[in-house]
């Protein structure tokens, strides 16, 4: 019994060498989960959505370059983006260039959205042209998405990650999209071509976003649109109405910054020089999305137009304030007159906007905008006639084969607003130039030789672009291009009214620019 209870006490208390052991023990456990806590707490914490794609600290944006069919994170572009990802697969390194298209991918205004998409459907469709109908030319397209984030915030962290891909494997040679006239997209061009990267717009407008003549005039070496300048649309709304400036009013904004805002109202005031009032004016917010409070100023502003002989309104503003000045131009105070507003392709957003007030389109008024193109302008219907040069339905058709591709689930891709035609445009444009600047005989052009195609894109080197014939000036603009004029209908469709051109007539069959000065 003694030796029973002797060996129970041993078992219980602890000898001096125990109670260290069990204390070096405690300790390593201590230090360990100690040191856990600290691993966990500094390691950085991991921001990738894909490959070539991150969230920049203190934003959820997904921003970068992807083109294995990633879709930032928005459902909308699931398919299209998969689409693109399926094409660039069987690609091999060597037989490829790449060309990204940089839009604003995550913004979270509608009227972007829609037309991100549009656009994206619309380069993918010439991509899968380029790829496997074009007589096995070389080299092959692997296209891929560059997203700015919201408000092109992230255009830097985009644009940085695009020129280093200029070298093998991706070989980058063009860069498409840049498709809003607003200083974060001046910026990105200006460092693009700055790298020796060739850039071809779709819907850029704004007249300072561009070359021309004269020393300190070519600021973006590389640069192609294949949209009219705001000088341009403004020139073929003016001999499409044949406005009379006595008659004529313009409202603009004085936000400044805004490129295309900022250009249209100065070409608006150039064809208005015999106005007999000053603009009435409005200043939007600095981001143009939102709603503000304009409302407010643009029912005080139609109080001063049923005060003038006003028959015809321009207007010089983003779409979203264009919607908000018809919504109150359709409630004013002298119903019984009949107005007009023309204004540019901001317009094109308005078929799509929910906000509109679709009873204002009944109140005598017509509302009529400049579009970068349009699915009934190059084709023949009763009554109309299709011009015999500047375009052609063989083109168009040609097109409307290629975006069936890219129909979602086998429903069509919108066309009305023109977004999907010009991005195959642009896309077409830019693998003109990168199969042009391939010497024979080898796999790929050089980067730098790219950027120099666009002088030589005229006359039968011309692009026979869907939206019309593509022949650019010596600094990439395009000459005489056709301006579809748009009417929005009273259920708030697009309805096409005919092609205007800002030289007044259809360019020569040659299409070669004339010289200026």
């Amino acid at each position: 019994m003694p030796d029973r209870l002797t060996d129970r006490l041993r078992r219980h208390v602890r000898t001096p060498r125990q109670k260290l052991v069990a204390s070096v023990l405690a300790a390593a456990v201590v230090v360990g989960l100690g040191g856990y806590g600290i691993a966990r707490l500094t390691t950085p914490e991991d921001r990738s959505c894909a490959k070539g794609v991150e969230r920049p600290e203190g934003s959820d944006e997904c921003v970068g370059v992807n083109g294995d069919g990633h879709d930032f994170g928005i459902a909308d572009l699931r398919e299209i983006a998969g689409a693109i990802g399926r094409e660039n697969a069987p690609l091999a390194e060597g037989e490829y260039v790449t060309v990204a298209v940089l839009l604003p991918l995550t913004s979270t205004d509608a009227g972007m959205r829609t037309k991100v998409l549009h656009e994206l459907q619309g380069a993918y469709a010439y991509q899968y042209r380029a790829n496997h109908q074009s007589n096995s030319e070389t080299p092959k397209i692997r296209l891929v998405l560059a997203n700015t984030g919201k408000g092109n915030a992230h255009w830097r962290t985009t644009v940085d990650r695009l020129t280093a891909l200029t070298g093998a494997p991706d070989r980058l040679r063009a860069v498409s999209g840049v498709a809003t006239s607003s200083t974060a997209i001046r910026e990105s061009v200006a460092a693009l071509t700055g790298a020796g990267i060739a850039v071809v717009g779709t819907t850029i407008t704004a007249d300072d976003i561009a070359n021309g003549p004269g020393a300190g005039n070519n600021r973006y070496p590389g640069l192609a649109r294949v949209s009219p300048t705001n000088s341009d649309e403004a020139k073929a709304l003016a001999h499409f109405g044949k406005v009379d400036a006595a008659k004529a009013f313009l409202v603009q904004d004085t936000r400044t910054g805004d490129h295309y805002t900022d250009t249209l109202k100065a070409a608006f005031a150039a064809n208005l020089k015999g106005a007999p009032h000053e603009p009435a004016l409005f200043t939007s917010p600095a981001d143009p999305t939102e709603e503000g409070t304009t409302a407010n100023t643009f029912r005080q502003i139609t109080h001063l137009i049923c005060d003038t002989r006003a028959e015809t309104v321009f207007f010089a503003g983003r779409h979203t304030q264009l919607r908000q000045f018809i919504n109150a131009l359709g409630s004013r105070g002298c119903a019984d007159r009949a107005f007009t507003v023309l204004t540019g392709d901001e317009g094109s957003y308005l078929g799509a906007d929910e906000k509109l007030d679709r009873n204002a389109l009944k109140a005598k008024l017509t509302v009529r905008y400049a579009a970068l193109a349009h699915p009934d302008a190059w084709r023949a219907a009763p009554g109309r006639t299709v011009p015999r040069t500047g375009g052609s339905e063989q083109a168009y058709g040609d097109f409307l084969k290629d975006i069936a591709r890219a129909a979602p689930q086998g429903n069509p891709v919108a066309l009305a607003d023109g977004q999907a035609i010009v991005a195959y445009d642009a896309m077409a444009t830019a693998v003109h130039a990168i199969r042009q600047a391939t010497p024979q005989g080898s796999r790929y052009p050089e980067l730098a030789d790219v950027a120099t195609q666009w002088p030589q894109v005229k006359g039968s080197l011309r692009v026979q672009g869907a939206s019309g014939w593509i022949c650019l000036d010596n600094y990439g603009n395009p000459y005489n291009k056709a301006v579809p004029i748009v009417e929005l209908a009273q259920d708030g469709s697009q309805r096409f009214v005919q092609i205007a051109w800002p030289e007044g007539r259809p360019p020569a069959a040659s299409c070669l620019p004339p010289k200026r000065g």
